[in-house]
């Protein structure tokens, strides 16, 4: 038997997900609804002894039919029939509200109106009265403030009572003039449609139907059209819409809208009181944070501020995630097959691989979680609506509309958003020419992705002055997607329609350190699924391409030797000693070489003496050679000791070289060089380009393949140790022409399948795959080859191309809007 439906249905920011949060708690679930990329919120409430199915749907402002929230909401109540839709509205902002409850009162009568935001609207000096609404409305009527958790008890409890009983029918909540009489005269022919019947019998529905033929609503003219009978139908409804328009004036849809609020006001000026109040805190707050000169300066500190807490010094607690990380693969590398004094194992290769692209990028976890934390109190506060406010004045100007501002945000205004759901976000935008400009451009902002590459580099070339360097590659991201969206719009999307902006200011919250937490949580742990999955895909596959072809059987047999001659010069050095027995006899060498090794990795993961002495004296109970050679006491212990680090230090030496030419020789280093002189004038070399490379499939692999490719010299060394090593030519000006080249990097996979979804196009799948690359290399070879031409250091480098991007910028937005119009 089917758990019985509750609905939840309301505007945007009413606090209908509160609500659905406080109800459900944990056990909720997650999905889309079929054909649409909308999410579908379930949940399941315990209520006198019986499970209730409780779906959130989408905020919106009505029930027309021209977003996807709009239809999905409509089609969910039409088909669906909940046994109770609960309509959460903004008590302090009546009049709007009501205009969507009344459009839910004709289709529905199980309707329970949730007055939400008593205390916003208390302190806004606002008094609605529920009981009076409540006969006015003729449904039950139940006051809350769900950010407090009040008003919980008394929905329920009139939830329960609605289940019960069979609410009677309201077929006229708006009294629509001179439209009544057109209504009237379709509703006989509807109500002998096999489609409207399916829809339910009620006049209440039916009226309804009447209403959306007029309106030529699109979806249900094809319905209702399938017949003869019907396609006469809506043929009538035309052609009394158009004599009804040239009668009035005006058309169907702006007669109907202008009822609806008309109505609305009835109802406020009958059920709500006002009283003399003081300014609530949001307006006098709005005073600033939206002020034409002070909020564009507060957003840029607050920019900041979320940079230097969340990268400058959550990459602090980095010195103490990498030693977990680093122990980790100690304890792993303790199960896997002993390596031999040159040659590896390939399960030990692969593991250990595999291992070190992983930890690459969980190292930056802690600089993750502040960031998404940081990220959630903006949300939770109300801010971000503002930030659409104020950046609203400026992406028109570059062909970009208000609603843009959310995609842009998820995918990486703020360091750290996602491609992928920031291109599926981007169906709201009724502006088709912005829609895909946003779309075609979000890929060129700061993803999550992109991060660790930006911090690596940062903190290895920029390190005296990383608030400076992430302020820049924070920001420069839009100041480039700025005039390359302006440039599409008016290039290759001029065609395109475009529609105006709307937008509601909520009014702001305190955030709750649960909800924070929880995001934050939730976010990073999603960071962490998509390490362990695309990551680790690719770097499986990078492995693959490294191990093929094997070197040659002359080169290995040139690598055995090396090791014969390290050996003799250890023996001989040896000759003289109580050791030199020991030693020689097959496979000591490797042993003492191993167990050396592991000694040294032990040491560095104890932290007090009392570990140590345990570990050494259990080492010269089991190991007595090795420890008189690891803590010599005397002078023939102390010779061979000597003796033993240069045989480490010419091993590592050794394996380091073996494993160099053996990348060199693989397929994707061999693709790497070859394209060589094609990155060249951007500075990078093979490394970077096979990094670059695995970046096709997720942009973090290009730190975890360097993490990989560079191999430590020393035990428990960091990936900025050990790159910083490993290319000694590479300078801030190299960092910088590779962090640019990422800015403008095109679509990973995932996103490119995003933009196919929502562009429905191969065409501009592909156009969005292969302008950034030829966009990037171009930016980064002129940020190079004419930083080195001019003799600029990294730094110099890096405010004069700022300083270039925004005075392009500037320029570009002063081409007049009116050069954007078809």
């Amino acid at each position: 038997m089917n758990a019985a439906l509750i609905a939840l249905a309301g505007q945007p920011n009413c606090g209908k997900s509160t609500l659905f949060n406080l109800l459900t708690g944990a056990r909720q679930h997650v999905a889309n609804y079929p054909g649409v990329t909308v999410d579908k919120m379930t949940g399941w409430l315990r209520l006198g002894g019986e499970t209730l199915e409780v779906v959130d749907l989408p905020g919106t402002y009505s029930l027309s039919a021209f977003s996807a929230e709009e239809r999905v909401s409509r089609d969910f109540v039409l088909q669906q029939r909940p046994q109770v839709l609960v309509n959460v509205i903004d008590a302090s902002n009546l009049r709007r509200s009501l205009y969507l409850t009344l459009q839910l009162l004709e289709v529905t009568p199980a309707l329970l109106v949730n007055l939400n935001m008593m205390d916003v609207a208390q302190q806004r000096g606002i008094a609605p009265d529920p009981q009076r609404l409540s006969q006015l409305l003729g449904v039950p009527v139940v006051t809350s403030s769900w950010r407090s958790g009040r008003g919980k008890a008394e929905l329920l409890q009139a939830v329960q009572g609605l289940m019960g009983q069979d609410p009677p029918l309201r077929t006229r909540p708006v009294d629509y003039g001179p439209l009544e009489g057109v209504i009237a005269e379709l509703l006989p022919a509807l109500a002998l449609l096999p489609q409207a019947a399916s829809e339910g019998s009620s006049a209440a529905l039916h009226r309804y139907l009447a209403l959306k033929l007029l309106e030529a609503d699109e979806p249900v003219a094809r319905q209702l059209g399938a017949t003869p009978a019907g396609a006469a139908l809506v043929a009538q409804a035309r052609q009394l819409a158009v004599a009804f328009e040239t009668a009035q004036g005006c058309s169907v849809g702006e007669h109907l809208a202008h009822c609806r609020y008309q109505r609305a006001q009835q109802l406020v000026d009958l059920c709500q009181l006002r009283r003399p109040a003081q300014r609530c805190l949001s307006d006098r707050v709005d005073d600033l944070v939206c002020h034409r000169l002070m909020g564009p300066l507060l957003l840029v500190a607050v920019i900041w501020l979320l940079y230097y807490l969340s990268i400058v010094q959550g990459y602090r607690l980095t010195q103490y995630t990498w030693p977990l990380l680093a122990g980790l693969r100690s304890v792993i590398e303790g199960f896997l097959p002993a390596p031999g004094f040159v040659e590896v194992p390939l399960t030990r290769a692969f593991v250990l691989w595999f291992v070190d692209s992983v930890n690459a990028l969980l190292n930056y976890i802690p600089v993750f979680f502040i960031l998404f934390g940081l990220i959630a109190l903006l949300e939770d506060s109300g801010y971000m609506p503002r930030m659409a406010f104020i950046m609203d004045r400026l992406l028109h100007r570059f062909g970009l509309h208000g609603q843009s501002t959310l995609p842009l945000v998820l995918g990486g205004v703020y360091v750290g958003g996602c491609a992928v759901p920031a291109v599926m976000s981007c169906k709201g935008i009724p502006d088709e020419r912005a829609r895909l400009a946003t779309i075609l451009t979000i890929p060129l902002l700061n993803c999550l992705a992109k991060v660790p590459l930006y911090v690596l580099l940062i903190n290895i070339y920029f390190a005296a002055h990383k608030g400076v360097a992430m302020f820049f590659i924070a920001t420069i991201s839009f100041l480039l997607v700025l005039p390359i969206a302006k440039l599409l719009s008016l290039t290759v999307l001029r065609h395109k329609p475009a529609a105006p902006f709307v937008m509601e200011m909520p009014p702001y919250h305190l955030p709750t350190l649960r909800a924070v937490l929880g995001r934050a949580l939730e976010r990073v742990w999603l960071f962490v699924r998509k390490i362990t999955t695309i990551v680790a895909a690719v770097a499986v596959v990078l492995f693959v391409l490294l191990q093929f072809p094997a070197l040659a059987p002359e080169r290995h047999q040139h690598y055995q030797s090396r090791q014969q001659q390290m050996e003799k010069r250890f023996y001989r050095a040896l000759t003289g000693t109580p050791y030199a027995a020991a030693v020689q006899e097959p496979g000591k060498t490797l042993e003492l070489v191993l167990l050396a090794e592991g000694y040294a990795a032990d040491r560095l993961r104890m932290g007090d003496a009392t570990a140590v002495a345990a570990l050494n004296a259990a080492l010269r109970q089991q190991q007595p050679v090795l420890f008189d050679l690891l803590q010599p006491e005397n002078a023939a212990a102390k010779k061979a000791a000597r003796a033993l680090k240069k045989l480490l230090k010419e091993r590592k030496a050794l394996l380091r070289d073996l494993r160099a030419e053996q990348i060199n020789n693989s397929l994707l280093g061999q693709l790497g060089q070859a394209l060589e002189p094609l990155t060249a004038a951007a500075g990078f070399n093979w490394r970077v380009n096979v990094a670059l490379l695995s970046a096709f499939a997720a942009k973090e692999s290009s730190v975890a393949t360097l993490g990989a490719l560079y191999l430590p010299q020393e035990d428990n060394e960091t990936l900025e140790q050990r790159m910083a090593q490993g290319e000694e030519g590479f300078t801030a000006l190299h960092a910088l022409a590779l962090m640019l080249f990422m800015v403008l990097y095109p679509p990973c996979l995932a996103t490119a399948m995003a933009v196919k979804l929502q562009t429905g196009s191969l065409g501009w799948m592909l156009f969005s795959l292969g302008y950034p690359m030829v966009l990037g290399l171009l930016v980064a070879s002129l940020v190079f080859t004419g930083g080195s031409l001019l003799g600029l250091t990294g730094l110099q480098a890096m405010i004069a191309f700022y300083l270039l991007a925004l005075l392009i910028t500037t320029v570009v937005g002063l081409i007049g809007r009116s050069s954007l119009s078809s």
